[in-house]
């Protein structure tokens, strides 16, 4: 097997490997051209990400800087503003539903690297998808790790570690993230 298609499968693979790391170049072509768009050109940025990324919904705006590792497995729906400085490692699929806003400094991670040293060494990786629902608000220096389900109509409070998955209607914080209190859906 390839290690693309162990990346694909969600097994774990060689991040040096040359299919994977020639994703890698591409993203980091695209995220300089976009983070080097005059940030009023507003038709240019949303030209651009809707070319550098997986899919884009209407009223979307990523501010500038912003960096990703391979931008096709980024899917975003409609109504979605980042503040700055927005990282999504998107190794896997990270699909971002309707009405979201995220701030400043997030991390989206899909990937890890194993525990022991000798995996490290051996430049070895795993990727799991992220899913982000609607009416998600992420507070700013947040971070989600690989294989996390946030749910719709939740708060995300600032500085967060996101490890495992968020259930709907509901405010969560801290290191580890855990559920602070319920919240009504008012929709």
């Amino acid at each position: 097997m390839k290690e693309i298609e162990k990346l694909e499968t969600g097994l774990e693979y060689n991040f040096y490997d040359e299919e994977v790391v020639k994703r890698k170049k591409n993203a980091i072509v695209m995220c300089e051209k976009y983070n080097s768009i005059n940030p009023m050109d507003f038709e240019l940025l949303s030209q651009t990400m809707k070319e550098m990324l997986g899919s884009v919904g209407e009223g979307v705006f990523i501010n500038q800087r912003f960096n990703c590792d391979n931008g096709k497995n980024i899917h975003i729906g409609n109504d979605f503003l980042s503040n700055y400085d927005l990282t999504i490692l998107d190794i896997a699929p990270v699909y971002i539903g309707d009405h979201v806003m995220i701030g400043p400094n997030t991390l989206i991670t899909t990937v890890g690297h194993p525990l022991s040293p000798k995996g490290r060494r051996q430049h070895l990786a795993q990727a799991k998808p992220i899913k982000i629902g609607n009416d998600v608000w992420i507070g700013g220096n947040v971070t989600i790790l690989p294989g996390v389900n946030i749910g719709n109509n939740v708060v995300i409070a600032a500085g967060a570690v996101v490890t495992k998955d968020i259930p709907d209607n509901c405010v969560v914080g801290g290191i580890p993230a855990k559920k602070i209190k319920d919240i009504e859906n008012d929709l």
